[in-house]
């Protein structure tokens, strides 16, 4: 028999003898009259016994969170509760039975809980009783339903590629699993399949998807945990702008479905990377307000002003961003405020200008008449404006000013919530130079094609090789990065060898990849959208972990399973292994 929901029940049902499973979420003795709100997979029915009702004695003894199988006749309710979906009737209870007894909750199941987050993760599976986390879980089936239909409509075919996999040099730090078999020797889990997806372009597949489990062995925080699932797809014969496109009908199609809020049109706005940072100190800038970071540099070029001619003869830069008409809205609180968050991303310091009649601020009485003049027309400038200024290394006054802009567009509640604004940063530098170790590293995928091949490498400096890379981005998050791919392993090799990589330390570390190119390689490139971003923008959710069912804590422990744990002397003896300092000591 086909089992039923409070869902599959309205008004049309009155009359009918069903049967519902579920859980007691609240019981209400009313002067003898027993009313039971019973919760299933999607809502509520509320029960009704009276004490001649036969169940009474049973019904009675039940707790919330009991779990029960009741049949019983649906009735019109007397008073009716519009707040749910099944407000109008309730269940005459003709047959109860206690399926299951529950023991003293280590939470109040609730919707506005107060409950640690570590205590409910820990209790994971009572905690997704809950409407949030349950509607969280439910929507996320509901969101990969819809993407593989969409892939499939858009050709793609669907493969799975190995968990157990090789270590790789790029990229954060793997998570490394021992072998029994080859001891001394350990696999480890992908960072994400991107080897294993370049290998189905040279097996031919042509457009290959999959919903890859991703493992990466980084500190967790509220967009990122230790194991999260991106929507991999890969395609042969293509250039940037055919990969862009599939990205945009994904990201578009998915968000007009399932959200509410206001999806930014195609095609989506694209912006080089040099540009985003130049304007908004990041590459995942948010673009529901404007604030732009403006170069005022050349304004203080004859400048007296110590600190900033200082600045400008060590080659470095002043900037600057404007909060309209906000000025009134900043006390020295406020402002002192905003100078050590400045001073949290290495400013040395953060200078300001409240404009009026009489401009004051920190700097008023040391920039020139002229210099004033010109700021006001440069940056449109009118009376109660407060300019916010930061010099120094262009990385730094970038950084701080983009972390300011976001942290003055909250404050002054600027950002469009109801809005999801996204935008394409492509050309990606092939590598940045680390200013500490003046070595170079990748700045994104270390398999991309540069914009003019090998060309590039032996005709630029590293710092000036642009590649076929790009992200999608949506209100300020990373969604998506993707890249043409490199197919030619000279170029390849030389990429590698720019960060401290010689050609045949890569061979033997990406010995699959120069072992099948050498097969016929056709070009290929592809992307990965991040399905838990992709869930918690359509859900509002600040936190990654309340749109997956099982997250580990933010500190990086399963709570609920006891990972990660020791192994006995049996298990490390067969994997054979020592561990070095005996940690399970230190704990007794």
């Amino acid at each position: 028999m086909e089992k039923l929901y409070s869902k599959d029940l309205s008004i049309k049902n009155v009359g009918e003898v069903v049967t519902l499973y579920g859980w007691v979420a609240k019981k209400r003795d009313l002067g003898g009259l027993i009313f039971i709100d019973l919760r299933d997979k999607f809502g509520i029915m509320q029960l009704a016994l009276n004490p001649e009702n036969k169940c009474y004695m049973v019904a009675d003894t039940v707790k919330n969170e009991y779990v029960i199988k009741v049949t019983g006749k649906i009735v019109e309710r007397s008073s009716k509760n519009p707040n749910i979906p099944t407000g109008n009737i309730e269940m005459e209870v003709e047959e109860f039975e206690v399926l299951s007894k529950c023991d003293e909750l280590p939470f109040v199941l609730e919707e506005n809980i107060t409950a640690q987050e570590d205590l409910r993760l820990k209790y994971r599976y009572l905690d997704m009783r809950r409407n949030k986390i349950k509607n969280n879980l439910l929507l996320r089936a509901e969101v990969l339903h819809f993407l593989r239909n969409k892939m499939y409509d858009l050709g793609f075919t669907e493969v799975q590629t190995p968990i157990l996999t090789a270590s790789s040099p790029e990229g954060a730090r793997d998570f490394v699993v021992p072998s029994r078999l080859f001891k001394g020797k350990f696999y480890a889990l992908p960072q994400a399949p991107q080897i294993y997806k370049e290998l189905l372009m040279v097996g031919g597949l042509g457009k290959y998807f999959q919903i890859a489990p991703c493992f990466r062995d980084e500190d967790a925080r509220a967009d990122r945990t230790l194991e999260f699932y991106q929507l991999d797809l890969e395609m042969s014969f293509v250039e940037e702008d055919e990969v862009l496109n599939v990205g945009e009908e994904i990201f578009y199609d998915t968000f007009t479905k399932f959200s509410n809020k206001k999806v930014s049109p195609r095609p989506f706005r694209r912006i080089a990377y040099l540009d985003a940072i130049d304007k908004y100190g990041t590459d995942k800038p948010d673009l529901r307000f404007e604030m732009e970071i403006e170069d005022i540099s050349d304004i203080f070029k004859d400048t007296e002003f110590s600190i900033f001619k200082s600045i400008l003869e060590e080659k470095g830069i002043i900037n600057a961003i404007v909060a309209k008409n906000a000025a009134d809205k900043y006390s020295r609180k406020d402002l002192d405020r905003l100078t050590e968050l400045a001073k949290k991303y290495k400013a040395s310091g953060l200078a300001y200008l409240k404009i009026a009649d009489e401009t004051t601020g920190s700097i008023a009485k040391v920039v020139s008449e002229k210099e004033l003049s010109e700021l006001k027309s440069k940056l449109n400038l009118e009376n109660n404006d407060l300019v916010l200024i930061v010099s120094g290394k262009k990385s730094i006054v970038k950084k701080s000013l983009g972390q300011l802009r976001l942290e003055v567009a909250n404050n002054l509640d600027l950002i469009d919530k109801d809005r999801l604004e996204l935008c394409i940063i492509n050309d990606f530098p092939m590598f940045e130079l680390d200013e500490e170790t003046g070595k170079y590293d990748f700045c994104h995928n270390p398999f991309s094609m540069p914009h003019g091949g090998m060309s590039d490498y032996e005709t630029k400096k590293p710092e000036d090789i642009l590649a076929y890379q790009f992200d999608f981005v949506c209100n300020g998050n990373e969604m998506a990065s993707g890249a043409i791919r490199n197919h030619d392993l000279d170029s390849l090799a030389k990429g590698f060898s720019i960060v401290g990589y010689d050609r045949s330390e890569v061979e033997e570390r990406f010995k699959s990849i120069f072992t099948s190119f050498k097969y016929g390689c056709p070009p290929h490139g592809g992307m990965a959208p991040g399905i838990d971003r992709l869930i918690m923008l359509i859900k509002d959710e600040p936190n990654l972990r309340e749109v997956q069912a099982f997250p580990p804590s933010a500190s990086g422990q399963d709570l609920m399973m006891g990972s990660p744990s020791y192994l006995t002397d049996e298990q490390l003896e067969e994997l054979g292994l020592i561990i070095k300092k005996d940690e399970r000591k230190e704990d007794e």
